[in-house]
């Protein structure tokens, strides 16, 4: 039985959607159990109408919520009643197996190394996102903000991450790794990716060099590694450019008769481009590096995106024992690259 922790009050739409959207993932499985930790009536009201099955379900009340806008560091410490402390201290003692939270990002992460503590081997943990591949499947892209100054030996932790991720979640059995960069030539960019480069070659199976942003969505690689920093920018962008897109063909279809016309014999087209970029087909990010699993949803996350994060992200990465193959293969690495036991956890 897979067993989850949820934060049920984190989001711009808790508890409702949350519940809803575990709620279905619930149906289609027959070995998840949820445990919705928050305000017990507000869950209880959401769970109302819904059908669902009784005995895999359970709520565990926190009267405290910790705010989109509260301090991460000092939040996660204060507010020991919060649905978010609660939740993660369930993966700590062995109640969960895996943790969702839509709520504070930083609090999240904060969390997740403060209770859960990190993979031997791993210094710092990453936020994996798959982003939309146009010429096959999804391309897991990380860190896309969880470390914004990572080391060169840390980048090669988030590519072992990622190459076994990628294995796991998406079936692709020779992962191509690459690291984001400004140009595809192993002597371009800062001293971090040169470095990173450089062991990447010499300890990564399926390292395929650089590669430039220009190609992330073209499937040019399967897993594209860079900093915290640089991926939450390219995240962002992304995302802004995609809604940017998408409303401006809406505006501008109902300004003339002909493109409302051309709109018509186009719909399947633009369906499908939805399809391709809607960032709720895989649900959430997953904090990976930390002993168990955290996977963190958009603020705004809606049913379906608790539902697809928990049928294709939670239930195969317990099940599979992907924190397992991460110790594993860490273990493999030279002691000069591994995680030190006296790096700081916040």
């Amino acid at each position: 039985m897979v067993r989850v922790a949820i934060d049920a009050m984190g989001g711009d739409h808790a508890p409702g959607e949350i519940v809803s959207g575990a709620v279905a993932a619930l149906t289609a499985l027959d070995d998840m159990h949820v445990t919705f930790v928050g305000r017990e009536n507000a869950v209880r009201e959401a769970l109302k109408g819904l059908k669902y099955p009784e005995e895999r379900v359970a709520v565990s009340h926190a009267e405290e919520i910790i705010q989109a806008d509260d301090d991460p560091g000092l939040s996660i410490r204060r507010k020991k009643e919060s649905s978010m402390v609660k939740a993660l201290l369930m993966v700590r003692s062995g109640e969960a197996d895996a943790f969702l939270s839509a709520g504070n990002t930083g609090a999240l992460m904060a969390g997740g190394l403060l209770f859960l503590g990190r993979i031997r081997g791993i210094n710092r943990p990453a936020l994996l996102t798959p982003m939309p591949g146009f010429h096959g499947q999804p391309v897991l892209f990380l860190d896309v903000g969880a470390n914004m100054d990572a080391r060169p030996e840390q980048l090669l932790q988030y590519a072992f991450m990622g190459r076994i991720y990628a294995q796991q979640i998406l079936g692709c059995s020779e992962p191509r790794v690459a690291l984001l960069n400004v140009g595809i030539e192993s002597n371009k960019g800062n001293n971090q990716v040169k470095k990173a480069f450089n062991l990447c070659q010499e300890h990564l199976p399926g390292f395929c060099g650089n590669i430039e942003g220009t190609e992330v969505f073209f499937n040019a690689a399967d897993v594209v590694v860079c900093d915290g920093f640089v991926g939450n920018i390219f995240l962002k962008s992304s995302e802004g450019l995609s809604r940017t897109i998408l409303g401006f063909f809406r505006q501008e279809i109902g300004t003339k008769l002909r493109y409302k016309l051309g709109a018509v014999l186009l719909k399947p087209v633009f369906h499908k481009l939805r399809h391709e970029i809607d960032d709720s087909g895989y649900g959430g990010a997953p904090l990976l590096g930390v002993n168990g699993l955290c996977i963190k949803c958009h603020g705004s996350t809606k049913a379906r995106s608790i539902e697809q994060a928990l049928l294709k992200q939670v239930h195969p990465f317990v099940q599979k024992n992907v924190a397992g193959k991460f110790q594993s293969a860490m273990g493999e690495l030279p002691g000069r690259v591994q995680g030190g036991e006296n790096d700081q956890a916040l």
